[in-house]
């Protein structure tokens, strides 16, 4: 099969590529970095950027979009949230006119989203697909974000499948990749009051996910990639701190981190306590529900 995908070059995409790669299938990245793409994949891919897409020539059999900038690395500015906006919704926006234009007839569109998508929620009652959203920015990217891609439904004649994902625990990059400096020193512990709900994902199993949307031809619409086992941070800051065998006890002001990311501070102190309903009612089975188990895995 042939299939295209953007953010190729991030945790997630580069993970999915390797194992679509593994399989014999045949992958374009859509880059402004060919050359990255290159030495990524040592030459196995094909890269093009956003306005050629329209040139593809071979049958793209589905389409995997997970482009975006990273939303917690900086202050939130209103160039940033701009940046954000343009790199998700206007990209998704661009990506379907280029398919349409090149005729392009993908079985499926698989693309990002985040848990985002439902708001700060400070209750602690478990959140399914079809749980209300609490406005703001995050809500307001997400579902932006989401109604551009279901365009790949009536202009495509896609299966659109958006793919709603949590806090991302792997090797070499994500989360833990910030989190590990301090932890290792004996230097991490919660935040603020650590009571905040945490919805995180194993990379595996987030690459299982899409590979599960992408072989069951029946489902489509949201789905929550997150283990069915969210936890609050203050737990979670324990469980990291006891597998490293490092004390976990040092907790960073709220006010520190408003102070350092401002109004992107939500993302640490708020949460939401997700739960992948409808992935579990399709007969998805995670490898690592469990977050010690999770982690030892990644570290």
């Amino acid at each position: 099969m042939h299939y295209l995908i953007s953010g190729g070059t991030g945790f997630i995409g580069t993970a999915l590529i390797h194992t679509l790669l593994e399989e014999g299938h045949q992958i374009t990245v859509i880059s402004r970095t060919p050359e990255k793409v290159a030495l990524l994949f040592k030459g196995a891919t094909q890269s093009v950027a956003l306005t050629q897409v329209n040139k593809i020539a071979k049958k793209v059999d589905g389409v995997i979009n997970l482009a975006g900038e990273p939303i917690v690395d900086k202050r939130w500015s209103e160039a940033r949230k701009q940046l954000l906006r343009e790199s998700r919704v206007d990209f998704t926006k661009e990506l379907i006119a280029q398919l349409k234009r090149a005729s392009a007839r993908p079985e499926f569109f698989i693309s990002g989203s985040a848990i985002g998508f439902y708001g700060s929620h400070e209750g602690g009652a478990p959140l399914h697909e079809g749980s209300h959203p609490i406005s703001g920015f995050t809500h307001d990217l997400c579902r932006d974000w989401e109604a551009e891609a279901l365009e790949a439904g009536k202009l495509l004649g896609a299966r659109v499948c958006l793919v709603r994902t949590g806090v991302v625990l792997g090797v070499g990059g994500g989360a833990l990749a910030k989190m590990l400096p301090p932890f290792n020193l004996g230097l991490g512990g919660p935040i603020g009051g650590g009571q905040q709900w945490m919805s995180w994902v194993h990379l595996s199993d987030e690459i299982s996910v899409i590979r599960f949307l992408m072989e069951h031809q029946t489902l489509l619409g949201s789905f929550n990639a997150t283990s069915p086992n969210a936890v609050t941070n203050e737990v979670f800051s324990q469980t990291l701190g006891g597998v490293l065998d490092k004390s976990a006890k040092l907790r960073m002001p709220e006010f520190v981190m408003k102070l350092l990311l401002g109004d992107a501070s939500e993302l640490l102190l708020e949460g939401q306590r997700v739960y992948p309903a409808r992935l579990l009612d399709a007969g998805f089975e995670f490898t690592y529900p469990d977050l010690e188990v999770a982690l030892q895995h990644s570290l």
